[in-house]
């Protein structure tokens, strides 16, 4: 198949699975108790005022039916507007979205090598090199992103008073006006991330390492790091991407809940209010982007190393 189908497949896959999850997360908003009458009327309204504005909402109409308006809107490039603040939805994510986006890419930026380097010695070493590493990553994979950012604070923020607690950007600002308030995010999702790259690149590493063509390269007399670049960063290259690809996903997610631990005016944040507030508009909107970012993040690695691939077996 070519590189052309290939991709052309797999979009559309996304495209169908987006729209499975769209109608999911709409499904979800429509079970919760509460609707959003009462963040727009207010709790002290008249029954007469809540069926007013729940009209005016349009939330008296057939579930069906308001899902049926959303996704021709979404078709359109309408997400709509919020039930709170009448806020256009696509105006949110442009001023909230790339902020998201620069925590998770910076996060990307520190954690890729310093996976990549573990991995690779680990990988490559075994022994208690590999057992300390690997014990450590399972360790850090299995503590919440909260309870790490809870621990960070308490030691950055609290006991050295070297970091702020909260990320707060001047009104108007973003947040690499205030670069300090970056840190804390950046630290807690590396953390997290960190483990399971490391976790899953020492494991394509070792795939590498007892292939055949390392194998020989070994009994010929090559060790340290002209092994690594020549035998097994090409044998390790295309797994290496897709574990990087699920990393990158991971954090897109990871980071919604470091977020409004944080304060961190991002998507995340906009989604915890949202969700409060039962602005389903908003909440269907924010969670659609996110779903339709991880997906095409998981496209792009998997081209990526559909790629990688074809060139390591052509170079066989």
């Amino acid at each position: 198949m070519s590189l052309a189908a290939f991709a052309g497949r797999r979009l559309a896959s996304a495209a169908v699975l987006l729209a499975v999850l769209s109608a999911l997360v709409f499904a979800a908003t429509a079970v919760l108790p509460g609707d959003a009458v009462s963040a727009v009327a207010g709790v002290d309204a008249s029954e007469t005022q809540r069926a007013e504005v729940r009209a005016e909402l349009g939330l008296d109409r057939p579930a069906a039916e308001r899902y049926t308006d959303w996704a021709a809107g979404a078709v359109r490039g309408d997400l709509g507007r919020g039930f709170v603040g009448d806020r256009p939805v696509t105006e949110v994510l442009a001023t909230r979205l790339p902020n998201s986006l620069l925590l998770a890419g910076l996060t990307l930026a520190v954690t890729a090598p310093l996976a990549l380097l573990l991995g690779l010695w680990t990988g490559m070493r075994g022994g208690a090199a590999d057992r300390l590493v690997s014990t450590t990553a399972q360790v850090l994979a299995a503590v919440p992103e909260f309870v790490m950012a809870a621990l960070l604070v308490a030691v950055l923020a609290v006991g050295l008073e070297l970091l702020p607690r909260v990320s707060v950007v001047p009104l108007g600002g973003t947040p690499l006006d205030v670069p300090h308030a970056l840190v804390l995010p950046v630290l807690t999702l590396s953390a997290v991330g960190l483990a399971v790259a490391t976790r899953l690149l020492r494991v394509s590493v070792a795939d590498a390492v007892a292939t055949p063509y390392a194998e020989a390269a070994r009994l010929n007399g090559v060790r340290g790091v002209r092994l690594a670049v020549r035998h097994v960063l090409p044998n390790a290259a295309g797994p290496a991407v897709q574990a990087l690809t699920l990393t990158t996903g991971a954090l897109v997610g990871s980071a919604v809940v470091v977020e409004n631990v944080f304060d961190y005016p991002g998507i995340g944040r906009e989604l915890q209010l949202a969700v409060a507030a039962r602005d389903v508009p908003m909440v269907q909107g924010i969670a659609t982007a996110l779903a339709a970012v991880m997906l095409l993040v998981l496209l792009a690695g998997d081209i990526c190393a559909r790629l990688l691939n074809a060139r390591e077996g052509h170079g066989r």
